[in-house]
């Protein structure tokens, strides 16, 4: 019974690393099944040698080497594969497969692009106020995409209900509540809205493993490549639409209507559903910029956090808040948790802690300073001033972010000290998700009402 639980764990830690070795773009079946024959070889003559199947599998594994360094030989021994990787072509077994799900991205871009435009069959178009529209933009986007993702992951009929329930209360939220336009509760609606419906696509992409910590930190590495791929294709709707203007220009008509009315908006949420397709399907390519990005911003923005605490200390003004400067300093350290969560969900967990770990402990170290001093100045003028729709969001959102940060720096410490493990990093920061969702529809749901929809 021992030796068959033993064999069972081993086949399990087999299992876990063939998916990872998976996820890398430049490794595909043939090398995983070439990678494990070898890992399995080298455990056999382990275990035969007197060692423990798990003491041997860790051997095994450390003795072939990091995933970085098995990536890049097999890169340079295959380089056309990374072009490959942009033509919609699958493997024979998976042909059927891929055709349902462009048939599926087709179907649900196709709903998206609809769905902004019934709202002008009352009456509502976009040259009004934006009183409408803004606060129910994702609801035409997002609905669409997380429709998608259930479609690929198949989950029971709770969890359907449930994201049926999140974007319902959602409708309500962008809807129900009597504000103005120009009011801050509409303002708080407009801008944490789209957060919190952002994260009930998560709910969708975890869908078919709630529980998993790895399938939450998968959907942080998809909402990464989702947004590049998001980007590289509003550059070129925003080619297109040069060509446009400038081609019915050429014979005297006026494109504005058209390209106004119907090309933006539609491209727009159809474009989301299909970058989440491409993030599905397609992830060769961006899974080798995006961790790129990361490697180059991150010593950059620390380099920059680091000067801005110099030049506090030098002159010692303290941080002058009011609105604007509150959405600068907040989308900082969006940004910052943004490179440190990417970072994290490219990294190979396996590999041990190196300079660019320590160069990330300064910049959530950094972030963290800053978030510190931008509450304390925020406590004072709300004790001076009195609260405000705005201010309580605000202060809300950097308790948030000051707790995550915390914990992260004290984390990345200890792996950089080798005190602790890699994946105490992870589970953090997928097990803090649903504090940003807690928070995010407390803005949309709760404020509002609780300060009389001003």
């Amino acid at each position: 019974m021992t030796v068959t639980n033993g064999n069972d764990e081993l086949e399990a830690q087999f299992a876990q690393w063939r998916a990872y070795v998976r996820r890398r773009p430049e490794l595909v079946e043939s090398d995983a099944d070439e990678l494990e024959d070898h890992l399995r070889d080298s455990v056999d003559t382990l275990v035969e040698r007197g060692l423990a199947p798990d003491e041997a599998f860790l051997i095994a594994v450390k003795r072939m080497g990091g995933l970085d360094d098995l990536s890049r030989e097999f890169a340079r021994e295959h380089s056309e594969r990374l072009w490959k990787q942009l033509v919609f072509t699958g493997d024979p077994g998976r042909d059927s497969t891929s055709r349902r799900d462009v048939v599926a991205m087709l179907v649900c871009a196709f709903g998206a692009a609809v769905s902004i435009k019934i709202p002008a069959l009352f009456g509502l178009s976009y040259d009004d106020d934006g009183s409408f529209y803004a606060p129910n933009l994702a609801l035409f986007a997002l609905p669409w995409l997380a429709a998608f993702l259930v479609w690929r992951r198949r989950p029971g009929a709770g969890v359907i209900g449930a994201l049926v329930a999140l974007f319902a209360v959602g409708v309500a939220g962008a809807n129900a509540y009597p504000v103005d336009s120009d009011s801050q509760s509409a303002t708080l609606i407009m801008t944490h809205l789209p957060i919190a419906l952002w994260l009930v696509v998560g709910l969708a992409y975890v869908s078919d493993d709630l529980r998993s910590a790895r399938r939450r930190m998968d959907f942080i590495r998809f909402t990464g490549e989702w947004f590049v791929y998001l980007v590289l294709m509003g550059l070129g709707g925003g080619v297109l639409i040069a060509f446009l203007y400038g081609i019915f220009d050429a014979i005297g008509v006026e494109p504005d209507t058209v390209i106004g009315n119907w090309v933006v908006p539609c491209g727009f949420v159809a474009a989301t559903v299909v970058a989440g397709w491409l993030v599905e399907v397609k992830q060769g390519v961006i899974e080798n910029i995006a961790p790129v990005l990361t490697r180059l911003f991150t010593p950059l923005f620390t380099v920059a956090l680091l000067a801005f605490l110099v030049t506090v200390g030098w002159n010692g003004r303290g941080i002058e808040i009011d609105r604007e400067t509150l959405v600068m300093f907040d989308l900082l350290l969006a940004v910052v948790l943004g490179l440190l969560l990417y970072s994290l969900s490219a990294r190979d967990p396996q590999a041990p802690p190196g300079p660019f770990d320590v160069l990330q402990l300064g910049l959530v170290v950094s972030a963290l300073v800053i978030d510190a001093l931008v509450l304390y100045t925020m406590t004072g003028r709300i004790a001076e001033y009195g609260t405000t729709p705005n201010n309580v969001a605000a202060l809300g959102e950097n308790i948030v972010l000051l707790v995550n940060l915390a914990w992260s720096a004290w984390l990345l410490l200890r792996f950089v000290r080798r005190r602790g493990g890699f994946a105490s990093i992870e589970r953090w920061q997928t097990n803090y998700l649903p504090a940003y969702a807690v928070w995010f529809w407390t803005v949309v749901l709760v404020l509002p009402p609780l300060f009389s929809f001003r």
